[in-house]
């Protein structure tokens, strides 16, 4: 019985040491190419102590995850001004049917006076064309501009949009105080004196130049064909 025991020890494999492996892998530099499933048993080191070489890893790990962060801020942000499109987008909807729903152009003053602040989300709206003298056009709300003021402020844009600047009392009369941006959108109705209809608000960047003009110029040719069909002098 002992020999059997004693051979049986003598069959056990002695595993190899370090100095073995090393030997055996810098002897097969292809050993992994042979066994491709050690791989992911390994754990590389982030520098070599063989000298200054760096595993470029680490490095390039990070900044993916660097590249990921950022890839999540730009989807987060284009979320975020998605809804804002679309809110705006429907406000301006409810204020061209306000406009539309009316019935005339007392009606139409006081959509802009009392509802528009409301539905366009601004403290101040207000209506002016330049009269050029003519009484026609001085009715109760709607401001009565100097001759070649549009052109002035606004030069050959049909939409303005300013950050950070106060109001002017010649568009905004008293409560130009309150204004802190503003949209000022050109109304040109055919053969009707120029007129504007501006907008603002007590915050600064309620209204700034990066910002789309599309929906207010949409919003002034609804209220141009309303002009027309219901303004007296039309």
């Amino acid at each position: 019985m002992a020999r059997k025991s004693e051979s049986a020890k003598s069959q056990t494999p002695v595993p190899a040491s370090e100095e073995q492996v090393v030997a055996h892998l810098r002897a097969h530099p292809d050993f992994l190419v042979r066994h491709p499933e050690l791989v992911t048993k390994l754990v590389p080191p982030s520098r070599f102590q063989a000298g200054p070489l760096v595993d470029l890893q680490q490095y390039m790990i990070g900044r993916l995850h660097d590249e990921l962060d950022q890839m999540r801020g730009c989807a987060e942000h284009l979320i975020t001004t998605s809804r804002s499109n679309m809110s705006t987008q429907t406000r301006t909807h409810e204020a061209a049917l306000a406009v539309l729903d009316a019935g005339g152009i007392s009606g139409l003053i006081r959509v802009i006076a009392e509802d528009f602040p409301a539905l366009l989300d601004v403290d101040l709206a207000t209506i002016g064309f330049e009269t050029g003298g003519r009484a026609a056009f001085l009715m109760p709300g709607v401001r009565a501009l100097p001759d070649g003021v549009l052109d002035q402020v606004m030069g050959l844009s049909d939409v303005m949009l300013r950050a950070s600047a106060a109001g002017d009392p010649i568009i905004f009369g008293d409560g130009a105080g309150l204004v802190s941006s503003f949209a000022l959108v050109r109304l040109d109705p055919k053969d009707f004196a120029p007129g504007l209809l501006a907008l603002g608000s007590r915050n600064e960047r309620a209204f700034h130049s990066s910002q789309g003009t599309e929906l207010l110029a949409f919003l002034a040719r609804v209220m141009e064909d309303c002009i027309r069909r219901w303004w007296p002098a039309a």
